[in-house]
């Protein structure tokens, strides 16, 4: 099977990742079947024996030496290392031997390799940025000047696009380490340990000898043929045997896609894979877009995104009202999980420090059990940062798909440091996963050809979008007098609404002009519009666009249509007045019944009527769906009024399906 991917004009090879699992093997010489607790259970043995020379191999060399010997791409004659790290060890001589006794091939050793020479590379941005933080250690930690803030982005490598986020956490991390044992580190070798090793396979490391991959002759399978060990402790190569596993196929993978060796990864008894794959995809431009989405991040709304077009003339024009993203009941709970880790981790110092190192202390099993219930809750938090990360990105290219745009423009808030907002906003702010969100944005932004630029937050929710006058804001439409956040008034130009929703057409505009200025970062891949430049920025303003009449005749050609004589609609067309719940009397404001004591949950959580709810099935029907209430009760997402003649495009999507296959494309119904 060929490797090479054929890649025809403006494609570009996209390689990916979906998971699988091991249920069953084939002893290939005697014939005999294999459960999936039994294959577990070996390739355990093996990756035991990777991870103990891996182990073994990364503690000789966690030092600062060694890392900038193998990050300098060098040997001692001068000769680029190659880009493996298994071969770039070897050529610098570092290599590990089994335990004595035990007996493995080559391959296994260079699965060892690879995996500690992966993980020695990834040391080396933590050691530069230690070693820039240490060598401008600021006069005051807890708060730099602009002068120190600018050292130190010098001192850093790449310094100008690091977040300041993760600078301060560096020297936090230091502060608590001289705090800890009365001086200052000298590298970051000695503030952490050499990291802990996974159990798992890197078949990527192998050839033909150790492990192969095929598509079977069934579409939507494959063969995954491995030596694996009969026992723990193989004394010689009789104890290894060629195992054949068959292995379905995620429905995410092309059938025109080049399949890799996969990375095994045991997970209690059963082995996970996960499958590497490259396929074509349309090729992301840098420039030349004439529609774009804009993304705006947001305190309470967590997304929100509308489409601008560039014309001809030069001019911008908005489509459509926008959306938004709201996952107001998610980040919650997501809050919730991390005060009960905080609380978890502080009963658990405690514990550590009474106990003091005896080995037979009453604490000891209590200790275990809050170790235990630590991991399960940073499972959990993990888990719901992933759904949530996943159905952001699913949504806001969704947009993109449906608007036809060419190119995303996210706001760029690396930068951003949460504080004067308060303990709790602060905190919130912190602990949003926007990493997450944009990096799979780029993944699914990915397969259709959509590129994705991050721009400068400078400006965007202060400036007007139509005339880049300061705006004014306040608490709400109706409030105008009174100060707040939420909604914006420019007096120059008359436009108001809400503040996220002129910032994201700010964030397109200022892409669309500023498209020739975009870069493509050499060892990411990532692009990005790094500076604002005010001649192109004068140009960002979107023009509004003029109301549409009706133009159709109305003249009448017929009798008119006899109605009811019931002297109430069944529904009423228009609130009525407000008055106190009752009852009798008239139906109060809003859309809450009289017959109900209580709102339903739904209901609490600040949410319009245009929010969609998570379509009605057999096996999901939340119970808040009738006022909007989708993923889990607390996202809610807005779908955008695009301006097509005579249609309204209503997007939906099922949430259950965007988790388990980490984003559905929305389905787009012309009503």
């Amino acid at each position: 099977m060929s490797r090479r991917l054929p890649l025809g004009e403006g494609e570009a090879a996209r390689t990916a990742c979906a998971r699988s699992v091991l249920r069953a093997g084939v002893e290939e010489k005697t014939g005999e079947a294999l459960s999936a607790a039994v294959l577990a259970e070996q390739a355990g043995w093996a990756a035991d024996l990777v991870s103990g020379m891996a182990a073994a191999l990364l503690a000789e060399h966690w030092n600062s030496a060694d890392v900038d010997t193998l990050a300098a791409g060098e040997d001692e004659v001068g000769r680029p290392l190659p880009s493996s790290a298994w071969m770039a060890l070897r050529r610098l001589g570092w290599t590990v031997s089994p335990p004595e006794g035990i007996r493995v091939n080559d391959r296994i050793v260079r699965m060892a390799q690879e995996q500690a020479g992966r993980t020695l590379r990834s040391a080396k941005w933590r050691a530069d940025l230690t070693a820039g933080v240490l060598a401008t250690w600021p006069a005051t930690p807890a708060r730099r000047t602009p002068t120190e803030w600018d050292a130190v982005r010098e001192a850093v490598p790449d310094g100008w696009s690091v977040p300041s986020s993760v600078i301060s956490s560096r020297t936090r991390q230091i502060t608590a380490f001289a705090k800890k044992h009365g001086q200052m580190s000298a590298d970051v070798f000695e503030m952490e340990a050499e990291p802990r090793i996974a159990r798992m396979l890197l078949l990527s490391a192998c050839d033909g000898q150790q492990a192969t991959i095929e598509r079977a002759d069934e579409p939507g399978r494959a063969l995954l043929r491995m030596q694996l060990p009969t026992c723990p402790d193989p004394r010689s190569y009789a104890d290894w045997r060629w195992v054949a596993c068959p292995i379905k196929l995620p429905p995410t993978i092309p059938t025109s896609a080049v399949l890799h060796l996969p990375t095994l990864r045991l997970h209690q008894d059963t082995v996970r894979a996960d499958l590497a794959y490259t396929h074509a995809v349309p090729k992301a431009r840098r420039s030349g877009h004439a529609v774009a989405l804009g993304v705006d991040w947001g305190l309470n709304t967590l997304l929100s995104a509308g489409a601008a077009r560039l014309n001809d003339d030069g001019t911008i024009t908005a489509l459509g009202s926008g959306g938004m993203f709201r996952a107001n009941g998610i980040l919650a709970k997501q809050h919730r999980l991390r005060r009960l880790s905080e609380h978890l981790h502080a009963k658990a110092d405690h514990y550590q420090r009474l106990i003091n190192g005896a080995e037979h202390h009453l604490l000891t099993g209590r200790h275990a059990i809050l170790t235990d219930e630590i991991r399960h809750v940073s499972s959990r938090r993990s888990s719901l940062n992933d759904a949530l990360a996943w159905s952001a990105a699913r949504w806001s290219v969704d947009h993109a798909i449906t608007a036809g745009a060419s190119v995303i423009y996210v706001e760029d808030l690396r930068s951003i440091e949460a504080r004067g907002m308060g303990r709790t906003m602060n905190t919130r702010l912190s602990q949003q996963v926007r990493g997450q969100i944009v990096d799979r944005m780029r993944h699914l932004a990915a397969e259709a050809g959509i590129a994705v630029v991050t721009v400068p937050a400078r400006n965007t929710s202060k400036h007007c979008p139509q005339c880049l006058d300061v705006l004014r804001h306040h608490k709400a439409p109706d409030r105008l007098t009174t100060p707040g956040w939420k909604w914006a008034l420019c007096h120059s130009c008359g436009w108001q609404g809400d503040r996220d929703q002129g910032a994201w057409r700010r964030i397109a505009a200022r892409g669309l002009t500023h498209q020739a200025k975009t870069i493509t970062d050499r060892t990411s891949g990532v692009m990005m519009i790094r500076t604002v430049i005010d001649k192109l920025e004068a140009g960002a303003i979107v023009t509004p666009t003029a109301p549409k009449t009706r133009r159709e005749d109305r003249s009448k050609t017929g009798p008119t249509r006899p109605r009811s004589t019931r002297p109430a609609p069944r529904r009423r067309r228009a609130p009525s007045s407000a008055r106190p719940m009752g009852p009798a009397g008239q139906r109060p404001e809003g859309h809450a019944h009289t017959d109900r004591t209580r709102l339903p949950r739904a209901a609490h959580r600040h949410q319009g009527v245009t929010t969609i709810s998570t379509p009605a099935t057999s096996r999901h029907r939340p119970g808040g769906a009738i006022l909007g209430a989708g993923f889990h009760h607390h996202a809610h997402a807005t779908p955008p009024r695009w301006e097509i003649p005579g249609q309204t495009l209503r997007l939906t999507w099922d949430t259950q399906a965007d988790q388990r296959r980490c984003g559905t494309p929305v389905r787009a119904q012309a009503e």
